[in-house]
């Protein structure tokens, strides 16, 4: 008799198929014809497996089966297809802004151990939320680190861990647990992680609080509630519940900082009703003000403000409000480290191996000397080798073109 039990995935069962989902955010099916193929199985409980049949055997068999099924993962939110990266999937976590590990060379290190969002800000610059299409990528908690106390102790003096996902870091179920082991860390002086807040409740904020090196940036973008909700993109934003996490926050949590982003036509009379609530409020958080910008990838609703006169706007502010809003790069204490070294350069051709799907369609996702390099233009072979051109390498982000 063997028994299997996950953390992290769980377990139902209709007449003909077993439910797994992953992560609580990520599902697929698996015919129960495939799985009692393996064995007569059971359901002792939503996170365990039982099979009539020796422990070695039913893990070895139940493996390869959740291993073919998971390359069907889907987003209970959208319906997107999901890339799931862990030790075994021959997805290096260097190399992409997307997913895995981002060093600039810089005292701050970037993490992204998931893609997608449960809003669908209107000035979101990379599109995602509730309406992409875009394919979503998780990463096992204990690969993402692993690679990165590798980098850690490349880099050998004290860093900030930024968790800057593309899109809301609590949608990710192993967070706690990745702060967690952040905060164990000897050379992380910092971890910083970029919220929404909807996610949070009171008794998460008191666990959170016991991350010491714990900073939390808060989405704020305006205190009219018809407002909150279009810039959100949803009518299901909970502003009452996202002021109250910030209050409460700010009581718990050593640093707390709210960031609204000005969107011209948008917001403009929001910001100063925020600044007078950040006012009132018995312990202040820092308010940093963002200026809307841009991007190809963004919805990008309004225009830029230039940045002379969004900076003439913050000074005015500032003046009225006796408050600073201007953050700077040395509020952050951002330093220059030691330089990662790149496997392949700008202009080189290279071999790789196409690994999984990209975000975009008709892209991949190859792999080559523990780097992985996004190809636009490929079609979706697995384990595929390929010969690439690389066509952009800073920081150690890599695309490449078929040659």
């Amino acid at each position: 008799m063997a028994m299997l039990s996950f953390e992290t995935i769980s377990f139902s069962e209709t007449e003909e198929e077993l439910h797994v989902t992953l992560l609580r955010l990520f599902k697929t099916t698996i015919p129960k014809e495939e799985v009692e193929h393996i064995a007569h199985f059971t359901l002792p409980d939503s996170h365990t497996i039982q099979f009539d049949l020796n422990q070695e055997k039913a893990e070895i068999k139940f493996s390869y089966l959740l291993e073919k099924y998971f390359s069907s993962l889907s987003n209970k939110l959208t319906g997107n297809k999901v890339t799931y990266i862990h030790r075994n999937s021959g997805i290096p976590l260097l190399g992409n802004v997307a997913f895995g590990i981002v060093y600039r060379n810089s005292s701050i290190i970037e993490i992204k151990p998931v893609t997608s969002c449960n809003l669908d800000c209107v000035y979101c610059s990379i599109s995602e939320g509730l309406s992409s299409t875009k394919n979503d990528f998780v990463v096992e908690k204990e690969y993402l680190v692993e690679e990165l106390q590798k980098l850690i102790d490349f880099a050998d003096e004290p860093v900030e861990i930024h968790v800057g996902v593309q899109g809301e870091p609590f949608l990710y179920a192993d967070m706690e647990s990745l702060l967690a082991d952040l905060q164990a860390m000897e050379n992380v002086h910092t971890i910083s992680i970029d919220t929404n807040g909807t996610l949070l409740n009171k008794e998460m904020i008191d666990r959170l609080a016991t991350i010491t090196k714990l900073q939390l940036n808060l989405s704020l973008d305006a205190l009219d509630e018809e407002t909150a909700k279009k810039i959100a993109g949803t009518k299901t934003y909970n502003l009452k519940h996202v002021l109250e996490v910030i209050a409460y926050a700010t009581e718990k949590i050593n640093k707390v900082i709210v960031a609204p982003v000005l969107t011209e036509g948008w917001n403009n009379e929001e910001m100063e009703k925020i600044i007078v609530w950040i006012k009132s409020l018995p312990k202040q958080p820092i308010l940093g003000i963002q200026n809307f910008l841009r991007y190809k990838t963004g919805r990008n609703p309004a225009k830029e403000i230039a940045w002379d006169q969004f900076y003439e706007q913050l000074e005015e502010l500032e003046k009225k409000h006796t408050i600073k809003l201007r953050l700077q790069k040395e509020d952050f204490n951002i330093r220059k480290t030691k330089e990662l070294s790149k496997p392949f350069q700008e202009g080189d051709v290279i071999t790789a191996t196409i690994k999984c799907r990209d975000r975009f369609p008709n892209s991949v996702i190859a792999a080559a000397k523990e780097r992985n390099i996004s190809v636009p233009g490929c079609e979706f072979v697995k384990e595929k080798k390929i010969k690439v051109k690389i066509v952009r390498d800073k920081h150690n982000i890599f695309v490449g073109k078929l040659v």
